[in-house]
């Protein structure tokens, strides 16, 4: 029997996409990014700083982030903004996610097979 291809890492890819689209508008820190995602959201997808800086981190390894320390109101923060590499990886991802988006929509529309009933 044939291997078949799954979306083992369904949800996974959530965050990252979250995050490359909102350092495509502006650089921001990582406490702004929590706020951000819940804020945009309306607090359906809600992270905490445990799950976006390892993200932010694997991104900036990856060459999708470039990081950088900036002081403000005597706060010293690290800012994140997407490189040329992370638009690429946001499209590849917005992409993916839309036709997925697509699929489930499809299905949950009913009729034979999932087709849409118009």
């Amino acid at each position: 029997m044939a291997q078949r291809e799954t979306n083992p890492n369904f949800m996974n890819g959530v965050p990252e996409l979250l995050i490359l689209r909102l350092l495509e508008d502006s650089e921001m820190y990582g406490y702004e990014i929590v706020q951000a995602l819940r804020d945009r959201t309306d607090a359906v997808i809600v992270v905490g700083e445990g799950v976006v800086y390892p993200v932010l981190h694997t991104l900036e390894r990856a060459g999708a982030l470039r990081s950088r320390r900036k002081t403000v109101a005597g706060r010293s923060r690290i800012y994140y903004s997407l490189t040329k590499a992370g638009s690429r990886r946001l499209a590849e991802l917005a992409g993916q996610w839309t036709n997925l988006a697509r699929a489930i929509q499809k299905t949950l529309a009913g009729g034979q097979y999932g087709d849409v009933v118009a």
